[in-house]
């Protein structure tokens, strides 16, 4: 799933919640200098790095798709220089044809797409219920069966809270959402108006019960600065109503799979060579949103800065609207590997895995291959040394890669309330903290707009990481994750914030993660300078 889901209680909080004024560039300043605990992006090229030379970076965007024509993207998107566009020919002999910017591995080749998709539990509870549904432990002999039973109660479980979550957050969307469409109605024509903003807003008086708490709640929002006016309030509420309507109507639908798009075997997790070249996709916000943080293209007076200068982006599609597949995913690995990745970006996650084993050869591939794995650590709110999020650092058999980074999110607010209240967190699990609350990125159509999520902490991460990788080219992944982890600011160390999921729980910032650090490029540019000399 995509990292930037939130449970519809955080997605009310930050409707409802009044926007607080903070830099549009936050993740990029400085927390001495600017007083926002961003990663010193743009102290770092000022001071650092003005007199060095760079090496381009291919980085690969694991996600959702990428607008590749988008005006901040569009000079930085990855080219397959063996490829000729459009032909219909598979001109580099790389199994894929007229891949020119990434592939799409859940497309069909008929140019068709999956959008929608479910959640891994979905799936798995589809498989299971054969065997199990109805059933109980008297009904099995073998200890494998047993096991098999206990995963299948689990698994139930589990879908059954979430399917309820979704239907309310469904109904709860679709009521805020259909009310400001008949307010926003209602209200131009009594006042013989176009638009709706907050002054017109107060003229209007309603006679109906919805319209009167409807107006109640949108000049709560735009008084606080979340919209302008109606239609941007609408807008606001499509989002939530949109995301809770996939869910249900895909997410948590036993009866709805829509992997014959694809027309690959599903049951031979190691194909290849299936999916379609358009890495854009129908629905690319969340990679173009992670993309545009990694390497908007710097100071052309437009939008806004990514963290690297010298990168391509490589657009991998394979996250749906839904859980992603681990076929999917390992593919999409090897392909960015293969193809000159250097840095893969993996905004996305799940509670459960359908074939580990398949993931865990392709990150090892990568490992084997100096590719670095940076992967957002989850919005649940958990402790993922004890809940696994997937993919996973840990192989299924032993041991850990040792090329695969875990990012936590930090709010720009200071003190305790640096955590981000969604983020998941873990002693051992989570490597470092990095920016992932309203941060301004781009979007499909030409656009920017704000999202939080450990899915924008991760690109904050991956785009110092390419920074390292650009400038010190003989850098190993093991090497760059160390000076993440070694120069990441530990200003927090030892001081206390908020729990994520409590509302006033403190715990030193240390239990949180491995190093109470949070990632700072000016740092990390030090500590890599030394590292070089004390090499040659």
């Amino acid at each position: 799933m995509k990292q930037i889901f939130l449970s519809v209680a955080l997605f009310s909080a930050l409707i409802f919640n009044a926007q607080e004024k903070r830099p549009q560039n936050w993740f990029n300043l400085d927390p001495l200098n600017d007083k926002f605990n961003g990663v010193s992006t743009e102290k770092a090229y000022t001071e650092l790095l003005k007199d060095k030379k760079s090496t381009t970076v291919v980085v690969g965007v694991i996600d959702s798709g990428v607008d590749y024509e988008h005006e901040d993207l569009k000079g930085v998107m990855w080219t397959n220089p063996k490829e000729i566009a459009g032909n219909g020919i598979d001109d580099d002999n790389n199994g894929y044809i007229d891949d020119i910017h990434g592939w799409n591995f859940i497309g069909g080749k008929d140019g068709k797409n999956v959008d929608g998709d479910n959640l891994e539990m979905t799936r798995l509870l589809r498989k299971m219920n054969p065997k199990f549904q109805g059933k109980t432990e008297a009904d099995f002999k073998s200890k494998q069966d047993l096991a098999e039973f206990k995963l299948y109660q689990q698994i139930k479980s589990d879908f059954d809270k979430t399917k309820e979550e979704f239907e309310g957050a469904y109904n709860q969307t679709k009521f805020f959402y259909d009310g400001f469409i008949a307010l926003n109605k209602n209200a131009k024509s009594n006042l013989n108006l176009e638009v709706i903003d907050f002054e017109a807003l107060k003229k209007f008086e309603p006679t109906e019960k919805n319209d009167k708490q409807m107006k109640m709640i949108a000049n709560n929002i735009m008084k606080n600065g979340r919209a302008k006016n109606l239609d941007e309030a609408i807008l606001l509420m499509k989002e939530g109503y949109d995301q809770y309507k996939t869910y249900v109507e895909c997410g948590v639908n036993l009866d709805y799979d829509p992997r014959t798009i694809i027309g690959d075997d599903y049951n031979n997790s190691y194909e290849k060579n299936y999916g379609n070249a358009d890495c854009k996709g129908p629905n690319s916000f969340h990679g173009t949103h992670v993309a545009g943080i990694i390497a908007a293209s710097r100071n052309n007076g437009i939008g806004m800065d990514g963290i690297a200068a010298d990168v391509k982006i490589m657009a991998l599609r394979c996250v749906p609207s839904g859980d992603e597949r681990d076929k999917d995913v390992a593919n999409a690995i090897i392909y960015a590997v293969d193809n000159g990745a250097s840095i893969l970006n993996m905004s996305f996650g799940k509670k459960y895995s359908w074939n580990k084993k398949v993931v865990d050869d392709a990150v090892k591939y990568a490992e084997s291959k100096g590719v670095l794995l940076i992967h957002a650590a989850g919005n649940d709110n958990l402790d993922i040394d004890k809940v696994t999020h997937y993919p996973c650092k840990k192989f299924e058999t032993k041991g850990e890669a040792s090329n695969f980074v875990d990012v936590g999110a930090l709010d720009w607010h200071a003190n305790d309330k640096i955590v981000a209240v969604f983020s998941n967190y873990g002693k051992k699990t989570v490597d470092v903290f990095a920016p992932g609350v309203d941060i301004y990125s781009t979007v499909p159509g030409g656009g920017y707009k704000d999202a939080s999520g450990t899915s924008m902490a991760a690109p904050v991460t991956a785009g110092v990481a390419a920074v390292l990788k650009s400038y010190y080219p003989s850098l190993t992944p093991q090497q760059i994750k160390k000076i993440l982890v070694k120069s990441s600011v530990k200003t927090y160390k030892g001081k206390k914030v908020i729990k994520p999921g409590t509302k006033d729980e403190l715990v030193k910032f240390e239990k949180l993660g491995k190093n109470a650090g949070i990632v700072n490029l000016y740092e990390a540019i030090k500590m890599a300078d030394k590292f070089a000399k004390t090499k040659t």
